[in-house]
């Protein structure tokens, strides 16, 4: 167990990675605007930056096709077309809430996927310290898949920007 642990560790000079998981969701984009405030300094003040952001977002499949009488009609394409716009939409969002707050070094994906998987994948590809999401308010039936599969803490933030009281912070560490 030790040895894992130490594997995972980064190297000395590297920077621990944060994942943050957004949607096109108010809660999303607090759960990324929280993060940035309180764990990546504007660039020009000190102390440097101590972690390396990675901005996921995932889009859903696109295995869709109508079939009426007499007609076959396959939308799949018009269907991807559309959820890849969505997707540039929610990276967007992401990068001019970044360059809102001066953090200019954050990595941007945005993958084909179920959100679950997409995010356990992140995580594990990018080695990860830490993911963070926001919550859509489903309760920890709907949260159990982050203990099932994750190998890092996860932060969930439930609150969002119209909220003057500062978010309520659940944080799950793996075992």
């Amino acid at each position: 167990m030790a040895e894992e642990a130490s594997s995972a560790a980064p190297a000395a000079g590297t920077k621990m990675t944060m994942v943050v998981g957004v949607d096109d969701s108010e809660p999303s984009l607090y759960a990324l605007r929280w993060t940035l405030q309180h764990f990546f300094p504007p660039v020009h003040l000190p102390p440097p930056q101590q972690y390396r952001l990675v901005v996921v977002t995932a889009m859903p499949s696109a295995a869709v096709g109508i079939a009426g009488p007499g007609a076959l009609m396959d939308v799949r394409a018009f269907v991807e077309s559309d959820l890849k716009r969505a997707a540039e939409r929610v990276i967007d969002k992401a990068k001019d809430l970044c360059a809102q707050l001066q953090v200019s070094d954050a990595e941007f994906e945005a993958l084909e996927g179920d959100a679950r998987t997409v995010l356990c994948d992140a995580v594990e590809r990018h080695r990860a310290e830490m993911l963070v999401v926001g919550s859509h308010g489903y309760g920890a039936i709907k949260s159990s898949w982050k203990r099932q599969r994750l190998l890092c803490p996860s932060c969930t933030l439930h609150g969002d920007d119209s909220k003057e009281a500062e978010a309520q912070v659940l944080i799950d560490v793996a075992t």
